[in-house]
């Protein structure tokens, strides 16, 4: 079997019981599973829900906690209770495990950003399973990920995985919600996400989680476009990962074959950076990024908005004020107002520069996210 790069996203249904409290029974089963990918020579890089469900009970709650405090509390308490229990169990197999705690505010600096993905990088070079978790203790709404799910889809993309496999508490995507319809039919191969079949997902998680079938495609989407394939499923015992690797596992199986991965620098543009302007470029400018693969020159800029560095972020939009991207930009604002329309010569000559280009090729993404996300 080839030797794979998978990230694997364990939510809280797969690890508690009837009384929302967190199972041994079933955390030994995970970990027996990872161990068993691990012994065939595979990374595995964990994101694993529980720390809120894991908690709570200890904090004297009856059920979990509805308040953003006492779910931040529950948090607290339980991620040491569910990093304690992975260690010790991986540690049986001698896997050596490693906690990383995220929230979207780590990933929205570019140095940030670099230094997690060179910390994972190492990591897996040592050969340690890293355990991946939101920092709900002190996340604040605004700069979440939402859920583990889309968390676990950044990360597969972030770290070029092969494959992401998302275990729930459900066998798979339906054509309707399982629960409440019988008939309801599995879709065990898609080879794509389309918009009919979010709309009909439910966004509802169940009392131990936050995510429903809905976060779960959408994080999906998310990985295919990152190049990453993706199986949503059911836990099936010691086998489960192997079994899924296999074309074995008891859910459904997103995306043949995996689209080409996007570099990290345009992942960050694309999905972390918060832009801080905006540049208007005329229509063969427009034609030249978005259709040829053209860096953006200065003769092809109109006006600029805002204020911004070198490096910085910025939206780029065409004469009709419609946003067809995001790049990283070479000059600032200032100078790119007195060089906007120039050939190149004559802007590197105007402001003393060395460089030729507003913004590199290698450093643009197109539009894909709506305007309102972080």
């Amino acid at each position: 079997m080839k030797k794979q790069r998978i990230v694997i996203k364990i939510g809280s249904s797969s690890l508690t019981n009837k009384n929302g409290n967190l199972s041994t029974e079933k955390l030994c089963a995970h970990t027996d599973a990872l161990a068993r990918l691990k012994q065939f020579g595979h990374e595995v890089i964990l994101i694993s829900s529980g720390a809120v469900a894991a908690g709570f009970a200890d904090l004297g709650y009856p059920s979990r906690p509805e308040t953003i405090a006492g779910k931040q509390a529950a948090a607290a308490v339980g991620q040491g209770l569910l990093l304690k229990g992975y260690t010790e169990q991986l540690k049986k197999h001698g896997i050596v495990a490693a906690q990383l705690l995220l929230t979207r505010q780590n990933l929205l600096h570019k140095e940030q950003y670099n230094n997690a993905n060179a910390t994972l990088s190492e990591l897996l070079k040592r050969n340690v399973l890293p355990i991946i978790n939101e920092n709900d203790s002190v996340a604040v709404e605004e700069l979440t990920f939402g859920d583990n799910d889309m968390l676990s889809a950044l990360v597969g993309g972030f770290v070029h995985a092969d494959y992401l496999m998302i275990i729930t508490d459900i066998n798979g995507i339906y054509d309707q919600n399982p629960r409440t319809h019988p008939n309801a039919k599995r879709f065990n191969f898609l080879h794509t996400i389309d918009d009919s079949l979010l709309s009909r997902a439910s966004g509802t998680g169940t009392k131990v989680g936050t995510g429903g079938m809905k976060s779960k495609i959408e994080a999906a989407q998310t990985a295919l476009d990152l190049g990453v394939k993706v199986f949503i499923g059911f836990p099936s015992g010691e086998e489960t990962f192997t079994h899924i690797l296999a074309g074995k596992g008891d859910g459904t199986y997103i995306g043949d074959t995996a689209a080409a991965s996007m570099n990290t620098s345009k992942q960050w543009l694309a999905l972390h950076s918060v832009p801080n302007g905006k540049i208007e470029v005329d229509q063969g400018a427009a034609a030249a990024i978005l259709d040829h693969g053209k860096s953006l020159l200065p003769a092809g800029v109109t006006n600029v908005f805002g204020e911004f560095r070198p490096n910085d972020a910025v939206k780029v939009a065409n004469v009709k004020g419609e946003i067809v991207g995001i790049g990283m930009v070479n000059f600032s604002s200032d100078q790119l107002l007195k060089i906007k329309g120039l050939s190149s010569a004559e802007a590197m000559m105007k402001i003393n520069s060395t460089h030729r280009v507003v913004i590199h090729r290698d450093n643009w993404v197109r539009q894909k996210r709506k305007e309102n996300e972080v």
